[in-house]
């Protein structure tokens, strides 16, 4: 099955040309909330990569909208992307970290001997120092 049309030998294709309201119209069109390029592309005729450019040299072109005029080039067709710098943010008030516990408090049981140790939290390196030379 062919599906491109029968040309003359002879006849060389022949690039199409839009103008600027037809590309306005277009990249306007591929702005809108919820269309997808390649369709507006397929309903208009065109390939979308051919779109794709189109839109992205709006957004690269900054716009110079004149009041009550109707868009007449490429650049003034689609909205420009809304930059914005800084965003403030309200965060939650910190929440107080959990007071650190007074004791430490270890059980150790080796064979029947099973012992309770209760050591004060300030001097938590020593009771490591303890614990490591009981395990010797």
């Amino acid at each position: 099955m062919n599906t491109i049309s029968a040309q003359n030998p002879g006849d060389r294709r022949r690039r199409r040309l839009h103008s600027d309201e037809f590309k306005a119209n277009a990249v306007a069109l591929a702005a809108q909330p919820g269309m997808s390029m390649a369709a507006v592309a397929m309903s208009l005729g065109i390939n979308a990569n051919l779109l794709r450019r189109w839109v992205r040299a709006s957004e690269m072109q900054p716009r110079r909208p004149e009041p009550g005029s109707a868009p007449k080039t490429l650049s003034e067709a689609a909205p420009s992307p809304v930059v914005s710098g800084f965003v403030p943010v309200q965060l939650p008030a910190p929440a107080e970290p959990p007071a650190p516990p007074s004791d430490i408090r270890m059980e150790v049981r080796r064979g029947a001997v099973h012992v309770v140790v209760t050591w004060p939290a300030a001097l938590a390196s020593q009771c490591g120092g303890w614990l490591r030379d009981l395990l010797r």
